[in-house]
């Protein structure tokens, strides 16, 4: 007789099932793959609205007009000098430069690969900052066990990886950095986070390494990524500190051989750094600002503190060009009180630094980590502090780094939760992250477009001279000149001498009619421009403009001495020399305007535009030799240039050269796909060779682009 095997109940079905969906989304919530990718969807959807938006600020100059992203064969030029050419500032950057060279060849002036390559950065900075911090609580967890062992004790205490999944989401949803990332300029904060991040795990890996030659790579690469951090930013000097310290003080299972050794070649880092440093000329610091004695530096110190702890507590008001220096305050009582926000800001930061040496003093079992935690995020604020002199008193994008140190000081807080607490400490921190996604996703959406962003500046409270002259020039682009003259009018009544607000008014006055006003700016702009160009960048603008009012006026030999006395003072500004150059050509022929050209090439040869501009005289002249020479490198140092090419297509036909001419021409369009002007010249070309139905299909192309820009929406400003 066969055995009979029991009915299975329904309810014993459901809860095996239930069983199996719950243990299959613990195996899946605990792999690394899966977390990886959460951090990098979540980094990625709320910097989502940045996207599609605009350059702003500084972008026009580093990721458009900047002449060092323009082609790959510029990438060791870029080591030669300072991020900014036309400014005092002492930004050594050339690695940010060169994450700009890749942007523009894949995507040209496209924007949206630019914001692409920044939202990336951010994501892969979340996911390599998810496995530092698990490496350190470990770490602090089992000081006494070898790196592999403790990798084993991170699987058998899933709380330890739930505990640095928690720090990596808080930081990439955070929206204190939104201006590190939706502003494609704030690059170097996520480039230099991900290169010092990559490079510690690196050495961890090596040091987990048992094969020699794999090893010895391993720290090879971690040393290369060590100073490709340090070439971008220069917070990333804080990061060695940090590793050196972490590796002295808890890393006692690795040989001190070892130890010793990186340390010595994070020195030796820092040394080829500093002497990378040497290459771009050297450029004056900016006076250090008058009053600011000791007390006013510490006050400030306490200030700054304050608010970057109101920022990372409740990112409610968000903006660039932040401040916590009001001189109104220091005038009168009522003033005082209009200003006490400000005033609240040095006791919020001394209770925060309180906090920070309780827990720090506090003993328990997440004591070293709270130690750890608050060391990371005073010495890397420190820098940032006010200690000394930087181009504001608070920035937004410098959390970047201290914010981290904040996290696994709260971490080690989390350590010591009782067990029955931390279903609910789990629930609060995931309200936590949905609540800073929501504000950093609104956050991201104020860089969609340039008038969106400099509007909500201002009513945030980011009420620079800056920001309304920007906002002025979106409205003179527009046409609306009477509301950029008063926004103008109305900044110069408080800052008479800034320079940029006088020539931008200067330039409205002029599409006013309004030309002798205009002039008596400029001229007086022009006698502030030897003590403003200090402090302010682009101080030469004020003679281009004047020289074009005095040609406008038919008074050539007036506007060629404004321009030769400029450019005295600036040798090495394209714009000026652009102008004089063609000024000279129009009044003297090309003879008269190479030697111009020339001077500056032979100094800047890296220029596009000037060498382009030279190659144009040279065919003027009919030195054909000069002028092929001098395009051809034009095309080099610009992989998107396509006029060069045109050039020296139009250079064969007239040598009879058709098949070249053709060839050239192909490159050109290649190049620049979207212009009718380069399908006409080819249609041109292949007629001359008989090649008629070429010649019909390439006119064909030039009547579908210019039926597509008819139908094309106009982009809003």
């Amino acid at each position: 007789m066969s055995a009979s095997i029991p009915p299975v109940r329904p309810d014993q079905d459901c809860r095996s099932k239930s069983s199996w969906l719950k243990a299959s989304f613990g195996s899946v919530w605990k792999g690394d793959w899966f977390r990886s990718l959460l951090l990098a969807v979540a980094g990625i959807v709320v910097h989502a609205p940045a996207l599609q938006g605009q350059r702003i600020w500084d972008d026009q100059y580093l990721s458009h007009d900047n002449p060092f992203i323009k082609s790959p064969l510029l990438i060791l030029e870029a080591f030669r000098h300072h991020l900014f050419l036309d400014s005092f500032s002492a930004h050594y950057r050339p690695v940010q430069n060169i994450s700009f060279v890749f942007d523009y060849f894949f995507w040209n002036t496209d924007e949206f690969g630019f914001h692409l390559t920044n939202t990336l950065l951010h994501a892969g900075s979340g996911v390599l900052l998810y496995f530092l911090v698990r490496n350190l609580l470990s770490s602090f967890l089992f000081p006494n066990r070898a790196i592999v062992v403790r990798r084993r004790a991170e699987r058998r205490l899933p709380w330890i990886s739930n505990t640095a999944f928690l720090v990596a989401i808080l930081w990439v949803v955070h929206p204190a950095h939104s201006a590190a990332v939706d502003y494609i300029s704030g690059r170097a904060d996520s480039l230099a986070f991900f290169f010092a991040a990559a490079g510690w795990l690196l050495f961890l890996k090596a040091e987990a390494t048992t094969r020699r030659s794999i090893r010895a790579t391993v720290y090879g690469l971690a040393a290369g990524s060590a100073l490709f951090a340090l070439l971008s930013r220069e917070i990333a000097c804080v990061w060695i500190v940090l590793f050196i310290a972490h590796l002295m003080w808890v890393e006692k299972k690795i040989v001190l051989k070892r130890r010793v050794g990186a340390v010595i070649c994070c020195v030796l880092l820092i040394a080829i750094y500093a002497g990378l440093r040497e290459l771009p000329e050297e450029r004056p610091t900016a006076p250090a600002q008058a009053g600011w004695s000791a007390p006013v530096r510490a006050m400030l110190m306490a200030r700054a503190l304050g608010d970057y702890a109101r920022l990372m507590v409740c990112p409610v008001n968000l903006h660039m060009e932040r401040s916590i220096v009001e001189p109104i305050s220091w005038r009168s009582n009522s003033d005082w009180r209009k200003a006490i926000s400000v005033e609240y800001l040095s006791i919020v930061g001394l209770l925060c630094f309180a906090v920070l040496a309780y827990g720090t003093c506090k003993r328990g079992a997440g004591q070293r980590i709270r130690i750890f935690g608050g060391f990371w995020f005073l010495i890397s604020y420190l820098p940032i502090s006010n200690i000394a002199q930087l181009n504001a008193t608070v920035a937004e994008h410098w959390l970047y780094l201290p914010s981290v140190g904040l996290l696994i000081f709260l971490s080690g807080w989390a350590v010591e939760i009782p067990r029955r607490w931390r279903r609910a400490t789990g629930c609060a921190a995931a309200v936590a992250v949905l609540a800073l996604g929501v504000r950093s996703f609104v956050r991201s959406g104020d860089w969609s477009n340039e008038e969106t962003f400099y509007k909500r500046t201002l009513a945030a409270g980011g009420n620079s001279g800056r920001v309304s002259v920007n906002l002025a020039q979106i409205y003179a682009r527009r046409g609306d000149y009477p509301a950029a003259e008063k926004l103008l009018r109305g900044i110069l009544q408080s800052t008479p001498d800034y320079p940029t607000a006088r020539n931008t008014l200067a330039a409205v006055l002029r599409l006013q009619g309004k030309k002798t006003e205009a002039e008596t700016y400029l001229k007086a702009t022009v006698k502030l421009a030897a003590t403003a160009r200090h402090d302010y960048p682009r101080t030469w603008l004020a003679a281009l403009n004047l020289a074009q009012l005095r040609h406008e006026a038919k008074d050539d030999q007036t506007a060629l001495k404004i321009l030769e006395d400029a450019r005295v003072s600036y040798p090495n500004v394209w714009d000026l020399v652009s102008f004089e150059s063609e000024l000279r050509r129009v009044k003297e022929g090309p003879d008269a305007a190479i030697p111009i050209v020339e001077q500056f090439v032979r100094a800047n040869w890296w220029h596009h535009g000037a060498v382009l501009a030279l190659g144009h005289l040279y065919a003027q002249k009919n030195d054909a030799g000069r002028a092929e020479s001098e395009l051809r490198l034009a095309s080099w140092l610009d992989v998107h240039d396509a006029e060069s090419l045109r050039l020296i297509a139009l250079m064969r036909v007239g040598q009879k050269r058709l098949d070249e001419a053709v060839q050239l021409q192909r490159r050109a369009i290649a190049r620049q796909p979207d212009q009718p002007s380069q399908y006409v010249l080819l249609s041109n070309i292949l007629e001359k060779m008989g090649r008629v139905n070429e010649a019909r299909a390439a006119l064909a192309q030039v009547s579908r682009l210019r039926a597509l820009a008819a139908t094309s929406p106009s982009p809003s400003l």
